[in-house]
């Protein structure tokens, strides 16, 4: 039988206790410290300290900057001793140390001249380390480099926006513009070529943004699940049928599924209606953009009757029945001729398509999204705020890689649109009004 230590006279040893977690913190601090004495010299630290203190912020990003080469060019030695074993112990001895070369590596959003040792073998020649070649590797750079550009630094101020600009590699304007071409052209080709088989669409937005003297026919979707996505664009010399079914073709051809079901919002331009009233027909569901509308109406008013068009025209699509909005519409229409009657003939060209919302009753909180082209608007002046930096366009291919960066910039910041959950519900009814006859145009002849 076992006894325990107290049956045979003693106690047991007391375990130890691990240190409490700040003890723990404080003593690696301590040796941190301690080493970076030993390899750094305290003439080094007592200067750090200096320029912190008088620069602040700055002057500590600098440092970081110092150390990240210091532990870089630390970590290629160590693998050189991991390979070829210490100095004069070689592990193997077709392998030879050939000392230092100057190199560079990207840290964060820079590249930084570095010093790499060398090592060479036998048989095989020059041996490049792997840690080297990871360091080399710009994918964080790039992200970065493209990240500022788009946020509106110019490649003439880049240099500006670096730590130690003096020592920086590869920030001169030159470099920065030919890293930009590589970056726009694999981003184009991302947009370009991915696939739209997973995308199940529920509404398009369509418009048109004009670019060094080119139009460019754009496709935004929404999902049924609510969430936002640049489809794809087509570029032309105006907006025209032509241009909009070729659009619609290379959608198809990277699998989306153009379905009758589908609710299309544009601004009313001529070639987006005709080309989608050709490929759809009387099942089109297609909805004016109010603002648009809006303005085209005021445009064929004087001054003093423009505020009232604006008014009564968003009054009566504020209405929640199609019955409420159809009236109120027809009162706007009959007080604009007795003030214009081309006013009047612009509303009546597009009266059932101002209410294809009410018809197939969109809730209120989605409808507000869905009445205008507000949302593919936004977009586009994101698009025109990133490349208000471009003075000269050179040529077709800049301008679509240009378009398709920003596009896919562009849906990081999309957010879910308000009212989502009513999608499904809409679907349905759209669906079930394709077996129903469409309500009679109300446009009137001249």
């Amino acid at each position: 039988m076992l006894l325990s230590g107290s049956a045979v006279g003693y106690s047991a040893a007391p375990r130890r206790r691990e240190p409490p977690m700040k003890r723990r913190d404080t003593r690696q601090r301590k040796q941190t410290l301690a080493g970076l004495k030993t390899t750094a010299g305290i003439d080094w630290m007592l200067g750090t300290l200096v320029r912190v203190i008088r620069s602040g912020k700055q002057a500590l990003a600098a440092v970081m900057l110092d150390m990240g080469r210091m532990v870089a060019e630390s970590v290629m030695l160590m693998e050189r001793e991991e390979i070829a074993g210490p100095e004069y112990y070689p592990t193997d001895p077709a392998f030879r140390k050939w000392a230092h070369e100057a190199g560079s590596i990207y840290l964060g959003d820079q590249k930084v001249p570095v010093t790499r040792p060398r090592l060479r073998h036998i048989a095989q020649g020059e041996v490049t380390l792997q840690s080297y070649a990871r360091l080399r590797n710009p994918g964080a750079f790039s992200e970065e480099l493209l990240e500022k550009i788009l946020r509106g630094v110019s490649a003439q101020k880049y240099a500006d926006t670096v730590l130690d600009a003096a020592h920086a590699i590869g920030v001169s304007p030159t470099a920065i513009s030919r890293k930009l071409i590589d970056l726009t052209a694999a981003k184009l080709k991302a947009f370009q070529e991915r696939s739209l088989k997973d995308f199940p669409p529920f509404a398009l937005f369509l418009d048109t943004i004009h670019r060094g003297g080119e139009a460019f026919v754009v496709a935004l979707g929404v999902d049924v699940s609510g969430e936002k996505m640049a489809l794809g664009f087509w570029q032309g010399s105006s907006e025209n049928h032509e241009i909009c079914e070729a659009l619609f073709r290379d959608l198809e051809h990277r699998g989306l599924a153009l379905a009758r079901r589908i609710l299309f919002v544009t601004d009313g331009g001529s070639g987006l209606i005709k080309a989608l009233r050709a490929r759809f027909g009387k099942k089109l569901v297609h909805q004016r953009c109010a603002i648009h509308k809006s303005r085209n109406l005021q445009r064929h008013l004087a001054k003093p009757y423009r505020a009232e068009a604006h008014r009564r025209l968003m009054t009566a699509l504020e209405q929640t029945s199609y019955a409420d909005a159809q009236r109120m519409l027809r009162e706007l229409e009959t007080w604009l001729r007795t003030k214009n009657e081309s006013a009047a003939e612009s509303l009546g060209e597009a009266f059932e398509e101002l209410l294809t919302l009410h018809r197939v009753q969109v809730p209120t909180l989605l409808r507000k999204t869905l009445l205008s082209t507000n949302p593919i608007e936004s977009m586009f002046s994101l698009v025109r705020h990133s490349e208000r930096n471009i003075k000269r366009t050179r040529g077709s291919h800049m301008l679509q890689r240009w378009l398709g960066t920003v596009l896919l910039a562009c849906e990081g910041r999309f957010r879910r649109v308000k009212g989502y959950a009513e999608i499904a519900s809409v679907i349905a009814r759209i669906e079930a009004e394709q077996t129903e006859p469409q309500p009679a145009s109300t446009k009137k002849a001249a």
